[in-house]
């Protein structure tokens, strides 16, 4: 048996069996062909739009398994991809015709509590992270759905409810294990290959394949007050308005987003809402708990809402709360921008394009950032955008490839529409594949981060990613 393998410069390499022998007694986890057991699952991703074949899957069992998966990539110029939980919009975690180096089984996470530190596995999830970590009370920033993936969420910067506070995820990152284009495991942090340190937080999966990551845990939990103020569409304007002005000082325990949708069928809303338009308004606030209620009074005394379902909460229930609405398997597609401040304009061409969304599971959220986030300079880690007060996500989701260019249209109109209110700069986890320039993601750092490239990996072997070309 051989396996006919795309390689980088566009070409085919033959693995002859012998090869496809010795690389499978060398790995202790499986080597898997399109044949094999286990292969649709190893290359099946979060977002549905992505379906490519690898023509060989390495399902890593550790970090020897990776080291000896990116030498056999790298001695026979294999296209190469990384996946760690498979939720990456773009689908760069698996390519068609490649060799697909699975992490997808390394979901270890060992919490020290006396020191505060977590070391978590590349294939770990949101979920896994908080069950852990929330036993002793202890949490890292990360996001808002349970099934991300902990590395490709900490390597393009990582935000969530707690960033306000205690930062992004990278920013409570110590140290990560890389295995380098070379093949080398080496250790990246402030004491050792610090320009490396620098450059996996924010600058995504171009310059190795992280085997482990070491975090510091912050307080928070096990109950928090969180949870959800359901509006109507014709109150939006006011609402909306309303949410600008009390965003605009928040202390750093709380954070507040706005979700534009069509409302789900939750048991909390009347029946006859399920469906229509809403604005919802999603608080969390990780402090003391009379304190909290204080602080969110306001905002839930304005207007008539549909629902208030704020109240206290397990942490770990809030990080799930929004999973039933990012299940796998659906067809999805993000466009994204920064903005340093909300003005009319922006509001009313929101809520214009609420009000014809192109499916029931598509929304737009505005992420809150700001506090501990934009304490940080701009260079002082690759993810460059400390400006950014707010984040959006415009979160085409449908379940019928004859929907995708209706979908998707919408999402391109709605994103150039918005794009005179902002920044420039982009979160370079929600770029769609090939669909931003490279400078929006990584700003004023790319000059850097291209020299970067260059000494750690000057062949691009790393090149499935949003890509600085070396």
């Amino acid at each position: 048996m051989e396996a006919t393998v795309l390689t980088m410069n566009g070409g085919a390499a033959t693995i002859s069996g012998d090869q496809l022998t010795e690389l499978q007694t060398a790995l202790r986890g499986d080597l898997l062909l399109p044949e094999s057991d286990g292969y649709d699952a190893a290359r099946t991703l979060w977002n549905a739009m992505i379906d490519r074949r690898p023509a060989l899957i390495a399902r890593c069992a550790g970090a020897a398994d990776v080291i000896r998966a990116v030498r056999f990539a790298a001695d026979n110029e294999l296209l190469l991809a990384v996946r760690g939980a498979g939720h990456n919009i773009a689908g760069k975690g698996v390519c068609e015709g490649g060799f697909l180096i699975d992490l997808s089984s390394l979901r270890s996470v060992h919490v020290d509590p006396q020191r505060k530190i977590a070391t978590v596995d590349p294939g770990a999830t949101l979920g896994d992270l908080d069950d852990e970590t929330q036993v002793y009370g202890l949490a890292i920033p990360v996001g808002i759905n349970s099934t991300t993936g902990i590395a490709g969420l900490t390597l393009g910067g990582g935000f969530g409810w707690l960033s306000r506070k205690y930062g992004l995820t990278v920013d409570n990152l110590r140290s990560a294990n890389v295995v380098t284009a070379s093949g080398e495991l080496v250790t990246a942090s402030e004491d050792e290959n610090s320009d490396l340190f620098w450059g996996i937080r924010g600058g995504g999966g171009n310059f190795g394949v992280a085997t482990s990551f070491e975090f510091d845990l912050q307080e928070c939990g096990p109950e928090v007050l969180s949870g959800l103020v359901v509006h109507p569409y014709s109150a939006a304007p006011d609402v909306f308005r309303y949410y600008r002005d009390f965003a605009a000082d928040l202390p750093a325990d709380l954070n507040v987003w706005v979700v534009l949708r069509k409302a789900p069928p939750l048991p909390f809303l009347p029946e006859e809402v399920h469906g229509t338009e809403v604005l919802i308004l999603a608080a969390f606030y990780s402090g003391d708990m009379a304190e909290g209620e204080r602080l969110l009074q306001p905002l839930r005394d304005f207007g008539n809402p549909i629902a208030d379902v704020i109240g206290p909460h397990p942490f770990t229930g809030w990080q799930t709360a929004f999973d039933p609405l990012l299940t796998p398997g659906a067809r999805n597609y993000w466009k994204s921008h920064n903005f340093i401040e909300l003005p009319d304009g922006l509001i009313d061409t929101a809520l214009d394009y609420t009000g014809r969304l192109p499916s029931d599971q598509t929304e737009i959220f505005f992420g809150r950032l700001g506090g501990a986030v934009n304490e940080i300079a701009p260079d002082a880690t690759a993810y460059p955008h400390r400006d950014a007060e707010y984040v959006m996500n415009v979160h085409a989701r449908w379940d019928s490839p004859a929907d995708d260019d209706d979908c998707i249209a919408w999402s391109r109109s709605y994103f150039n529409d918005t794009a005179q209110y902002a920044t420039g700069g982009v979160y370079v986890n929600f770029v769609p594949d090939g669909e931003a320039p490279i400078d929006a993601a990584y700003g004023p750092n790319y000059d850097r981060l291209v020299a970067l490239k260059r000494k750690y990996d000057p062949d691009n072997l790393f090149r499935l990613n949003q890509n600085i070309a070396p």
